[in-house]
C-alpha cells in the first residue's frame, strides 16, 4: 500500500522512525515534509499536500492511506479535512483507530506525536492500515451524505442548514 506521511516540526524525529517501519512492512511511502527541523514552519501544507495525494490516488484506484501528525494531531486533522474525498480522523486508541476505517472508511490518520510514544503511535497506524472499511449500509449511507454536502453545500432531505423554528433555510429571504 501506498502512504503519504506529512508532518510539523513537533514529529520530524517520529516520520523518520515511522517512514522506516512502514517501509520494513512493504510499504511504499511519499514524505510530504518537512525535510528539516524549523521550529517556526507551518504544517497546513504538509498536510494538504499529503491529502491530495491520498485523493489523487484513490481516484486513480490506488491503494493508499494518508498520516498526518503534529504535536497534538488536532490541526493537522483539520488541514487534511479541507480536501475534497479526504475523512481523516484523529486517533488517540486502539479503539478509534479502527472505528475511523471501520465505520467512516477515513483514508487519512491524525495523531499527536506529543501525546504518545512511538510505540503506541505506531500500533494505531498499523491498526488503521490493516482495518478494513465494514462496508455496513449505514456507513455507507452516512459518508454518501457528508460526500454530498463536501459537493453541494446540502444533504437532500435532512435539513442542512434550516433553523428548526421556521423550517426555512437559514439566511433565506422571508416569503
Amino acid at each position: 500500500m501506498r502512504i503519504h506521511i506529512a508532518t510539523d516540526h513537533a514529529g520530524l524525529e517520529f516520520s523518520r522512525t515511522l517512514q522506516a517501519h512502514l517501509v520494513n512492512g512493504g510499504h511504499e511511502v511519499v514524505d510530504h515534509g518537512p525535510v528539516e527541523y524549523d521550529a517556526l514552519d507551518d504544517y497546513p501544507a504538509f498536510c494538504i499536500n499529503a491529502a491530495l495525494a491520498v485523493a489523487r490516488d484513490q481516484a486513480a484506484g490506488v491503494k493508499t492511506l494518508g498520516v498526518v501528525f503534529g504535536g497534538s494531531g488536532n490541526g493537522e486533522q483539520i488541514a487534511a479535512n479541507k480536501v475534497a474525498g479526504i475523512r481523516a480522523a484523529l486517533v488517540w486508541s486502539m479503539d478509534t483507530a479502527i472505528l475511523a476505517r471501520q465505520h467512516n472508511d477515513a483514508n487519512v490518520i491524525s495523531i499527536g506525536a506529543r501525546q504518545h510514544t512511538v510505540e503506541e503511535a505506531i500500533r494505531y497506524i498499523d491498526a488503521f492500515i490493516a482495518e478494513p472499511f465494514s462496508g455496513d449500509e449505514r456507513h455507507v449511507r452516512r459518508i454518501g451524505q457528508l460526500a454530498e454536502y463536501e459537493t453541494t453545500g446540502d444533504i437532500a432531505g435532512k435539513g442542512v442548514d434550516v433553523d428548526g423554528s421556521t423550517g426555512r433555510v437559514v439566511g433565506a429571504p422571508a416569503e
